[in-house]
C-alpha cells in the first residue's frame, strides 16, 4: 500500500480541499492511515517535497544544463560557488571529464543573463572548459519513480495542449505559495487560501489556471531516488542525426525509466546531442533498460554518465530576491 501510494502522489495529486481523503477513498483505506504512511516516508527522507513543479520558461526565467570540466582538488570549492546560486537546482557528480552537470536558471530581470552567469562562474570557479546545453527539443520531463513495479516497460508520453492565459497579481501571489513544501494534514491549502483571502472555489480555479497553461507543471511529491530504492542512476547521451531527432526522441522518452528525454546542441568537443535520465533499482535493471532503448532507436554512439554524488537537488523559488542579492554580489561597478 505505501509504494501504491507514493506512486499516486507523484503523478495524481488531487487539487482539492482535502487531498488525502480522496487518496484514501481510492484506496478503500483510513485518511490517518495515509497520513501516517506519508509523514513516516517524509521522515525517512524518502519523500523530498510535494509542492508545485513549474515551467521555468513559462515563467520569463532562461535556463540551460551546464557541465564544467573541474580539477579533482577544485571540485569541493567550486561546488560551494556553484550552489551558492539561487538559480542552481541540480548539481552533480558525473563520470567523465566534464565532471560537473548542473542546471542554471536565471530570472528575466538578471543582469547578467545566462551566458555571462555561466562565464561568471566559470571564472570564480576555474573550471578548465565548459558547456552551456540548453533544450532544443523537450520530449519528456516527469519524475515519477514507479515504486510498485520495473521500469523497463513503456508508456505512452501524453502532449497536452495548453491554453494561453495571462498572469495577473492574484497568479503570482498563488506560485508564490504554491512553490511551498505543503504539511501532510487534512488540508493542506487551508492556510494558503487563508492568506489570499479568497474562497477555496476561488484558490482552486487560480491554481488549475495555472495547470490548464502549463505554467504549472504538476503538483507532486518528489522522492529521493536512493532512499526509494532507486540506486542506479545515470544520465545517457546518445549521438543521433537530428533530422530523425523527433521520431528518435519520442521512442527514448516512450520508456517509463526515462524520467527526463532532451534534444541538445553539439559542439567540436562534444558530440552527444540527446539526453536521457535513467532512474533504476539495480545495475543490471539499469543496463537492461539502456539496452532496450539502443534496441529501438537508431544512434551512431552513446555513453554513460553515471551519478556519482548529488551536491544540490531543490526547486527553484521563482521571483525570489536572492537571485539579484547573488548577482549585486559579483556586479562590476
Amino acid at each position: 500500500m505505501k509504494n501504491k501510494i507514493l506512486l499516486e502522489i507523484q503523478h495524481n495529486f488531487p487539487l482539492i480541499p482535502r487531498p488525502f481523503e480522496a487518496i484514501a477513498q481510492k484506496f478503500h483505506i483510513d485518511k490517518d492511515e495515509v497520513l501516517a504512511i506519508l509523514q513516516a516516508q517524509k521522515d525517512n527522507g524518502i519523500i523530498r517535497q510535494t509542492s508545485a513543479i513549474f515551467d521555468t520558461k513559462r515563467l520569463g526565467y532562461s535556463s540551460s544544463l551546464v557541465a564544467f570540466d573541474m580539477d579533482e582538488d577544485k571540485i569541493e570549492e567550486a561546488v560551494k560557488i556553484i550552489n551558492s546560486h539561487p538559480g542552481i537546482s541540480h548539481n552533480y557528480l558525473r563520470s567523465h571529464k566534464f565532471n560537473i552537470w548542473f542546471t542554471l536558471a536565471v530570472p528575466p530581470n538578471s543582469l547578467f543573463g545566462l551566458e555571462k552567469t555561466v562565464k561568471l562562474i566559470a571564472e570564480l570557479t576555474k573550471t578548465n572548459d565548459y558547456l552551456i546545453l540548453p533544450t532544443l527539443k523537450m520530449f519528456k520531463i516527469s519524475v515519477k519513480l514507479d515504486t510498485t513495479k520495473q521500469l523497463s516497460h513503456k508508456e505512452e508520453v501524453i502532449k497536452r495542449a495548453h491554453k494561453e492565459l495571462t498572469l495577473t497579481d492574484e497568479h503570482f501571489r498563488v506560485i508564490e505559495l504554491l512553490q511551498q513544501d505543503i504539511k501532510f494534514i487534512d488540508e493542506p491549502f487551508l492556510e494558503m487560501k487563508d492568506k489570499l483571502n479568497i474562497t477555496y472555489e476561488k484558490f482552486f480555479e487560480l491554481v488549475n489556471e495555472l495547470k490548464d497553461s502549463g505554467v504549472m507543471r504538476r503538483f507532486a511529491s518528489i522522492l529521493n531516488h536512493k532512499k526509494a530504492g532507486f540506486n542506479a542512476n545515470a544520465m545517457v547521451v546518445w549521438e543521433i542525426d537530428e533530422n530523425k531527432g523527433d521520431e528518435i526522441g519520442q521512442i527514448a522518452a516512450s520508456f517509463s525509466a526515462v524520467s527526463h528525454c532532451y534534444l541538445r546542441p553539439t559542439f567540436t568537443n562534444w558530440k552527444y546531442n540527446l539526453f536521457t535520465m535513467i532512474h533504476a533499482g539495480s545495475s543490471d535493471e539499469l543496463q537492461n533498460t539502456i539496452n532496450l532503448i539502443a534496441s529501438e532507436i537508431e544512434f551512431k554512439s552513446n555513453m554513460i554518465l553515471h551519478s556519482l554524488q548529488e551536491f544540490k537537488k531543490v526547486r527553484i523559488i521563482y521571483f525570489s530576491n536572492e537571485f539579484l542579492v547573488w548577482e549585486k554580489k559579483y556586479a562590476i561597478s
